[in-house]
């Protein structure tokens, strides 16, 4: 019998209905689209910083940690609800999530508007007062998404949805270089993201396939979504400060050009974290509730490979900017932003260990025990949130950075508590990628060394 050639395997491993099939292609979308994405903004960036002071990228800094900071304080879960829920694809029960979640956002946009002059003046910084009301807009925009996006996201038919968001990202940085290079202000990056934000509703309600969705409050479906919801509250809150809480902390005691200065860095080392965080909220739910690992042998040995086969380039891939990350800003930036390029190397190393374990969460969210999930939440949050804080007291940025990886290290035994219950720990997994993580990590350090012990000369 002759073998099958490459690309027919290839082809018949990405056609069909299978599981296995679904989540090859939809994998493989929301990488690429990922890619595309980054590179986008990057080179958005990269325009950006010479049509701006770093006093900009500060200020949206701010304004974008108190956004997302409503949306996680408000978020009742409508999403993982809908990916998990066996009435996901029921028609009262997706209007009820919808009407949730539009009246949701006219509650953040108002809140928003409330906490404008508290924001100004807890950091000085009296432009907030006009800024935030105007940015808070995106999220009573956002809470008319239709749940035609979830519904795409639930069987893992991710392609249509994967143009939409391109196109969306593609207006959004677009819109914000031609603005800024008209007015030279922060409000650039302010009216770019409604602008985007408006396009991605609008888009998708006109070409997603399902039905449009409609105001309705069926007493059933409003108890499922409330009963799931309340610890996917409590969990955002606890994520946000997960998240977050290195620029809650450190915009507070750095100046707002090294603040500005500091999200270049991150924003360059975050890509491998971002896109691991992508995959797996996309594609695992989907995975645990149609093969749960625990129900055979063969179902957690398929789940063993994809998490290799995830792991594996996603910490080459943040090695590579802790290796390269000083060099690459000095390549791409002028000399104001050449301090980010040690935060650049530190943070991709901090983040090694997070990238090991990122792929346990969502089996919790799947299974439907938003609890579990919450007590995770919450331990990385008082972690990050202590560690961080320390090390600002102790040694500055340079100790916030050191406290911001400590978080990550001391959630592990949570993280395999919570992995134990759902039967999806992997400890051959967990041990092979810390070894190579901790080896690239040292590697990383040893060849930036100047400009670290540079960064940590300057001070907090």
């Amino acid at each position: 019998m002759e073998p099958r050639p490459v690309t027919t395997t290839l082809i018949q491993r990405f056609s069909g209905a299978s599981l296995g099939a679904r989540v090859l292609r939809s994998s493989l979308l929301t990488v690429g689209s990922f890619g595309f994405s980054q590179a986008l903004r990057l080179g958005g960036n990269l325009i950006l910083t010479r049509l701006l002071f770093p006093e900009a990228f500060g200020l949206m800094a701010l304004l974008t940690v108190f956004l997302m900071g409503l949306m996680q304080f408000s978020d009742v879960g409508v999403t993982p609800a809908i990916l998990q829920s066996r009435r996901g694809d029921d028609r009262d029960f997706l209007d009820t999530a919808w009407t949730i979640q539009v009246l949701r956002g006219i509650g953040l946009w108002l809140t928003a508007c409330a906490f404008a002059w508290p924001m100004a003046a807890f950091y000085d910084q009296p432009q907030l007062l006009q800024l935030l009301p105007v940015a808070g807009l995106a999220l009573l925009i956002v809470g008319f998404r239709p749940t035609r996006m979830d519904s795409a996201n639930r069987h893992l038919r991710l392609g249509r949805v994967t143009l939409l968001e391109l196109a969306t990202q593609t207006l959004g940085v677009v819109s914000a270089v031609l603005l800024a290079w008209a007015t030279g202000s922060v409000w650039a990056l302010v009216i770019s993201g409604l602008i985007s934000s408006l396009f991605e509703v609008v888009a998708n309600s006109a070409f997603l396939a399902g039905g449009r969705n409609r105001f309705r409050m069926e007493a059933e479906a409003r108890h499922e979504l409330v009963n799931f919801g309340k610890w996917i509250f409590l969990s955002t809150v606890c994520g946000f400060f997960f998240s977050q809480g290195d620029k809650i902390l450190i915009g507070k005691y750095l100046s707002l050009e090294a603040f500005g200065v500091y999200n270049i860095g991150y924003f360059l080392a975050s890509f491998p974290m971002l896109l691991g965080g992508m995959v797996t909220r996309k594609v695992l739910i989907p995975i645990y509730r149609e093969s749960p690992p625990r129900a055979s042998r063969e179902n957690f040995r398929r789940l063993r490979k994809m998490r290799f086969a995830v792991t594996g380039p996603l910490l080459l891939l943040v090695a590579s900017f802790g290796l390269c990350g000083h060099w690459l800003v000095t390549l791409m930036y002028d000399s104001r932003y050449l301090a980010a390029g040690a935060v650049t190397v530190i943070v991709a190393c901090m983040q090694m260990p997070q990238i090991v374990v990122q792929t346990y969460d969502q089996a919790a969210l799947a299974a439907g025990d938003s609890r579990s999930f919450f007590v995770l939440a919450l331990t990385r949050a008082v972690l990050m949130i202590g560690c961080i804080l320390v090390g600002l007291e102790t040694y500055g940025l340079i100790g916030a950075l050191l406290g911001y990886g400590a978080a990550f290290l001391l959630a592990y035994p949570v993280v395999v508590w919570l992995a134990r219950r759902m039967g999806v720990w992997d400890p051959l997994h967990d041990l092979v990628f810390a070894l190579l993580g901790a080896a690239l990590a040292l590697v990383a350090i040893s060849l930036n060394w100047s400009a670290v012990t540079a960064l940590a000369a300057q001070g907090g």
